[in-house]
């Protein structure tokens, strides 16, 4: 999600001092002065959230809370109250306030609510698009492409282990996509309808983990990594799982499980219940009939985005994809697309480079792009890229850029 905030307030300083906390802590501001300003910034697509002051000339804060409740009930609205405002924002709450906030707030406190308020939207617009993915038809063969016959039996099997309410263990080399098969699973589910939730296992302790079953719900929890639990974490997964609680869980590992438990370092008995079914996920190397199909992919994707023309991919480009092993499996055939399709460089294993390379690479070329679209106009070129300016004229200095020579003449 887009981490966009729309600041609406009549008073010019305080809209701001309000998005410069906002833009310090990388987030997007959009700013309004009025209730009809902010009309024009709101729809069911707008991925962030609304700051908005109560006392306005016109229709108020209050007003906007309605309006914005009638377009998307589920877009946080975040008042800003003076002192005598503050019981009519607590009722405005019960209508479907996201929280008040008295003026002069301290930036800490602005961000921390803003924060919630934007993994609330996020988990609201992440839940629309996969219902809206579900509705589209058969998730398998949407997301998982390939026409080898290993990527034919990777959709069967995942239409199979979907249809059980059991536990799931998803297994393949780094960088095959474990976290896309989870979900894809999820899709084709009868939890398809409820949350998706994606955990790092990693970073979960207890508590967390309580945390992301109760977001999940009804639908389906993702561990990423699952080898990577605690102790104490692991001890918690195995009481919830042994209850019958939901959500779903799906585990994902590049490892080898089975070696884990024998080398103490994973519970013999968390194993046995989240590898209940498991899905295998083949190497890259193993299906190169993928990778051109797969490439195309990629390549038409990351223009997309970057709202750039696709580029001839010639059977000699092909013919070196193929001559690769790619160890990195999808994630590197996914890198080196996305340097393609930014003219970086001709396709070649995401190995080569460092991630850092790969990214500086990529970030240099949107840059230089969006100033010559721009004709050199700096705060133009940051709108184009969502950045704020700050951020935006010290990634120029980074990259030895000047806005001056992209101008014409």
């Amino acid at each position: 999600m887009t981490d966009r905030v729309l600041v609406v307030d009549d008073d010019a300083s305080v809209r701001e001092a309000l998005g410069q906390t906002l833009e310090l802590a990388d987030l997007r501001p959009v700013t309004a002065g009025s209730y009809i300003e902010a009309k024009d910034h709101v729809s069911p697509e707008f991925g962030g959230v609304v700051v908005t002051d109560i006392r306005m000339p016109g229709k108020d804060g209050f007003a906007l809370l309605d309006w914005v409740q009638k377009v998307d009930e589920d877009l946080p609205v975040i008042l800003l109250t003076g002192e005598g405002d503050v019981p009519m924002a607590v009722k405005a709450m019960s209508n479907g306030a996201f929280d008040f906030l008295e003026k002069p707030c301290e930036s800490k406190v602005l961000l921390s609510v803003v924060h919630k308020a934007l993994a609330a939207r996020e988990l609201v617009m992440e839940n629309r698009r996969l219902k809206r993915e579900l509705a589209s038809g058969d998730a398998a063969a949407r997301m998982l492409r390939g026409t080898s016959p290993q990527s034919e039996a990777l959709r069967a099997r995942v239409r199979l282990v979907a249809r059980s309410g059991a536990e799931v263990l998803v297994t393949g080399p780094l960088g095959s996509g474990t976290a896309k098969v989870a979900e894809v699973v999820h899709l084709v589910s009868s939890a398809a309808p409820h949350p998706f939730v994606k955990r790092s296992a990693a970073a979960l302790t207890p508590e967390a983990l309580e945390d992301a079953c109760d977001a999940a719900g009804s639908g389906t929890l993702f561990l990423d990594e699952v080898t990577t639990l605690g102790p104490a974490t692991q001890l918690a997964l195995l009481d919830r799982l042994d209850t019958g609680a939901e959500p779903r869980v799906i585990a994902g590992t590049y490892r080898d499980l089975d070696a884990e438990v024998e080398a103490g370092r994973f519970s013999a008995d968390l194993a046995m219940r989240l590898d209940m079914l498991r899905v295998a996920i083949p190497p890259l190397n193993e299906r190169k009939e993928d990778i051109a199909p797969l490439f195309r992919h990629y390549v038409a994707l990351a223009c997309e985005q970057a709202n750039l023309p696709e580029p001839e991919i010639s059977p000699e480009v092909i013919a070196r994809l193929m001559a690769q092993d790619w160890p990195g499996n999808a994630r590197s055939l996914m890198n080196a697309a996305m340097r393609f399709a930014m003219g970086v460089s001709d396709p070649a294993p995401a190995e080569e480079l460092g991630l850092a390379e790969q990214m500086t690479q990529v970030e240099r070329t949107l840059l230089i792009a969006a100033l010559e679209k721009a004709e050199g106009r700096a705060v133009q070129a940051a709108e184009a890229l969502k950045l704020p300016r700050k951020t935006f004229y010290d990634k120029l200095a980074r990259h030895g850029l000047r806005a001056e020579d992209y101008r014409k003449v």
